[in-house]
């Protein structure tokens, strides 16, 4: 069986050290408590794939923490053990949701097979649960979409909140990445805890250190009073890096022992601070290709790239242009004081034209855009911005007779498209580069690091 992540509640010592000697050769990680209080807080921290459960512990008895257990939203099987066996015992734990039942002593083969059963029978459950989850949903913690690659991240995020493991979300530029880290905490066991998010492009490289990890009075030139960082603040909750390979390299050794330690020093300190942070991390490069080309640190990108999740771009989410919009449509509508109730045919056809490669954001600006300078009960092309009609694929020109027109003459290079649509952001906002990247959902600097290209490329 595939390792898994265990939680053995057992009161005696030696017999949870033999428990451990007879799944050593499994490969499960396993946490060890003795109380049916430290079995409540490991479980607020983090839920395992299954539970050993004595019944008989000193503060209480194991089927009440049993009962609490299935009434989980999301429940690990739980094999309970007890000296004490009879049939009214073994009963009792059945009925209250126990997956099996051992009766100590009992050799290490039963154990393992026990274990191995429950587990295999708790897969497949969560497999049929997803698939039946998956082929219905429109939207997710916050996401809307049906598209076949928005059910994968759903999944992904979905199994990934349980844990404490680290999540790196790839994906362009206004496919979601903050949205994906906020799925992440709502819906893990830190929920309660605070939510911090970073974007590394947004700040200078000689304050970054600083706002991650704080700094005390009189550190450096403005250090009026100590300040508590990003790191610190996050504390029992998630901490969100976003544009994480923008960091500079001597800051990416420091973030890595953070990551390794869970210890940092703020700037200007000489003492460290313990803090307590799961990590999501997000950018809209191929990380990979940034530890190839010697900018991202290849230790600290296995440290941080345990879950990948990859958003797939707007162009490849089908009809999840229109209901995105539809929403859009909706929301905006509200908010304006607006009569808006729906996208014309024309309008649709628009958006499904468009490339968007600003992605969902570049469409909730165009959508929004229309609504602030409009009115009416439709949404019609004409009313939807010019870089939404510059970025549409042109009309296939005539095939000769006899001939079937060539869809690929139909396509624009994404370059091509791209380009178009940053300078005309640029050009509605009478030059303002900061104000086009708000509106297009990319940072600054992404806009002058593409401008910057271009020119060298005349």
């Amino acid at each position: 069986m595939p390792p898994a992540r265990l939680l053995l509640v057992e009161d005696t010592v030696s017999l949870a050290a033999l428990y451990r000697e007879f799944l050593r050769d499994e490969g499960h990680a396993i946490r060890h408590v003795g109380t049916l209080s430290d079995a409540r807080r490991a479980l607020s921290e983090e839920s395992p794939d299954a539970i050993l459960l004595d019944l008989r512990l000193p503060d209480g008895d194991g089927l009440d923490l049993l009962r609490e257990v299935r009434a989980m939203p999301r429940p690990p099987p739980v094999v309970v053990m007890t000296a004490h066996g009879s049939v009214g015992t073994a009963v009792e734990a059945m009925r209250a949701g126990a997956s099996d039942f051992l009766v100590k002593p009992f050799a290490a083969e039963r154990l393992t097979v026990t274990l191995a059963n429950v587990l295999e029978r708790a897969a497949l459950r969560r497999e049929v649960e997803t698939l039946a989850a998956g082929a219905s949903r429109t939207g997710f913690a916050g996401f809307i979409g049906a598209a076949p690659a928005m059910q994968a991240v759903y999944r992904i995020l979905e199994n990934a909140a349980a844990s404490r493991a680290t999540v790196f979300v790839t994906g362009e530029s206004g496919t979601g990445k903050e949205l994906a880290a906020e799925a992440v905490h709502a819906l893990s066991p830190r929920r309660a805890g605070p939510f911090i998010a970073l974007n590394c492009a947004a700040m200078p490289k000689d304050l970054i250190e600083s706002e991650i990890f704080g700094h005390v009075r009189g550190a450096f030139t403005g250090a009026v009073a100590d300040r508590p960082g990003a790191a610190r603040m996050a504390d029992g909750g998630t901490l969100f890096l976003d544009e994480i390979c923008e960091m500079d390299l001597a800051l990416q050794g420091k973030l890595l022992r953070f990551v390794q330690t869970g210890t940092f020093v703020p700037v200007g300190a000489t003492r460290p601070v313990s803090t307590d942070v799961r990590f999501v991390c997000a950018t809209n490069r191929d990380p990979l290709e940034e530890v190839r080309a010697g900018r991202f640190r290849e230790d600290l990108f296995y440290r941080l790239h345990v879950v990948p999740v990859a958003l797939p771009p707007l162009r490849e989410r089908g009809e999840d242009v229109i209901r995105l919009a539809e929403a859009f449509l909706a929301r905006s509508a509200a908010e304006e004081g607006k009569r808006f109730l729906r996208l014309a045919p024309d309008a649709a056809a628009l958006l499904r034209a468009h490339r968007w490669p600003g992605n969902v954001r570049e469409l909730e600006n165009a959508i929004r855009t229309a609504v602030v300078l409009h009115d009416g009960e439709e949404l019609t092309a004409a009313l939807l911005p010019m870089s939404v009609h510059a970025g549409a694929a042109p009309p296939a020109p005539a095939a000769p007779a006899g001939r079937a027109p060539d869809p690929a003459r139909r396509i624009r290079p994404l370059a091509e498209v791209e380009r178009e649509a940053i300078e005309e952001a640029i050009r509605l906002c009478g030059g303002n580069i900061p104000k086009a990247a708000a509106f297009l959902g990319v940072s600054p600097s992404t806009l002058y690091r593409k401008r910057e290209a271009w020119e060298r490329r005349g």
